[in-house]
């Protein structure tokens, strides 16, 4: 997919698929988005063990195994950053997504925008719906794109801990689909 510009967020921010040479820069805008958003839904060590397992590698892996990522870039502090990224994760039974943005760009409409570029790749690989394990703090946003709560469920995290999640899911194809 060729990079493009989102006018709605200035032409100063550039939306692309990722690469591995980006997976720094991911890995510090998922840290900012568990940082500054997690604690309004979640106590402090559930924050600190969902940092924890956040690393550059994790990408890499990813995209290695077939995880596709789109990435907003803008400058940050005079420098270019990734402000978020969307993913989608084909064929493993259910496919899967998700979106996380930094603090500071959270609620301006760039992770409805990421969201549309994976939602997009998902359906021209023919995924008929997507299901996830929403965070707390992400439940109001996946809402609001059309994801139906599907029940209540716990994700282990790498410190052993368990933090609450919600599975929701949305099709895609078919009935209901938007």
């Amino acid at each position: 997919m060729p990079a493009n510009r989102d006018r709605a967020f200035g032409p100063d921010v550039e939306m692309r698929r990722a690469t591995p040479a980006d997976a720094p820069a991911m890995a510090l805008a998922h840290l900012d988005s568990i940082r500054s958003l997690g604690p309004a839904f979640y106590e402090a060590e559930l924050v600190d063990g969902w940092s924890a397992a956040v690393t550059p590698d994790m990408y890499v892996r990813a995209m290695a195994e077939g995880e596709v990522f789109f990435i907003a870039v803008a400058p940050l502090d005079g420098q270019p950053a990734v402000l978020g990224f969307s993913s989608y994760v084909p064929g493993r039974g259910d496919d899967g997504a998700s979106v996380y943005v930094r603090g500071s760009a959270a609620r301006q409409g760039l992770g409805r925008a990421l969201w549309r570029l994976a939602e997009a790749h998902a359906r021209a690989q023919g995924a008929a719906a997507i299901t996830i394990e929403a965070s707390l703090a992400g439940l109001a946003f996946y809402r609001a794109l059309g994801f139906v709560e599907i029940g209540p469920c716990d994700v282990r995290l790498h410190s052993g801990a368990s933090i609450p999640c919600v599975v929701m899911r949305k099709p895609l194809a078919g009935p209901g689909a938007e």
